[in-house]
């Protein structure tokens, strides 16, 4: 039997066959990982979409409020609440205030939540939990905007559902997802940073119940959104160069607003 070990150069030979192998494979490994963290963040927003319907058709077709920690005679209207709870960990908090939220009761899944690939979670101070807002026009930041005050706030005001967007991935640098996801569609700027983590894509969900992943065409987009989750808290309210305006008009096509001024309640 020959017990003749390796040599010092069949080592390194075999040592650099394995690494040839890893940096083959690696960029397809990304590629599953990142393709699955998208497959679970789509059917997450269809199951949140699925318990928003459900709450519309228990109250009358009136729209969960798309806000966040919103009140009206001292009662919650919004889907989550803000952070909230005693206990000193600031996750937890902001878990609470999920469950503390009116749509709970129709999914009380927390994992729906929250995107895989949010990687705000693991960026302290930036710390999140929540990846999704709902869309501003669905009975939420709207009904506040002293330029607008045109929410939506029954279902039957949604013109064409299939392309009306309701939940989006949102980036808020701030810690949280405070408030909703708004834009002004009359304009030339974005208010709000989309997350786009989904290799130059985000998930959102549409008022007809489905979801998909959106691929951006603008770098000013992506760019925002990278500053944002890089902790960036100027990223807000920017003016995309005028030849990077694809994504800012997809959007304004799919944000609705009622046409005329009103007030709370309907």
């Amino acid at each position: 039997m020959d017990g003749r070990a390796f040599t010092l150069i069949e080592l390194l030979v075999v040592i650099a066959i394995i690494a040839v192998l890893m940096a083959i494979l690696m960029p397809s490994l990304h590629l599953a990982r990142d393709q699955a963290y998208g497959i679970i963040c789509v059917n997450n927003l269809r199951a949140l979409t699925r318990a928003w319907y459900l709450y519309k058709d228990d109250y009358d077709d009136k729209l969960v409020g798309g806000h966040v920690g919103g009140r009206y005679g001292g009662e919650l209207i919004d889907w989550v609440d803000s952070p909230t709870g005693n206990n000193p960990d600031e996750l937890e908090q902001k878990k609470e205030g999920i469950r503390q939220g009116l749509m709970w009761t129709y999914i009380k899944e927390m994992d729906c939540f929250r995107c895989p690939a949010d990687e705000r979670k693991i960026r302290p101070p930036h710390w999140a939990f929540r990846s999704y807002s709902i869309s501003g026009n669905m009975f939420g930041e709207e009904r506040y905007q002293n330029w607008s005050e045109r929410a939506l706030w029954k279902y039957a005001e949604i013109e064409n559902p299939a392309d009306k967007v309701v939940f989006v991935e949102e980036i808020d640098p701030r810690g949280y997802n405070k408030g909703s996801w708004v834009m002004n569609p009359a304009g030339s700027s974005w208010i709000d940073p989309l997350a786009i983590w989904h290799n130059d894509r985000s998930c959102m969900s549409f008022a007809d119940g489905r979801a998909e992943k959106h691929r951006w065409q603008n770098p000013s987009t992506i760019d925002l959104a990278q500053r944002a989750a890089d902790g960036d808290t100027s990223a807000f309210n920017m003016t995309p160069p005028a030849d990077e305006r694809d994504d800012l008009l997809y959007m304004h096509k799919r944000y609705q607003l009622w046409p005329s001024k009103r007030r709370y309640p309907p």
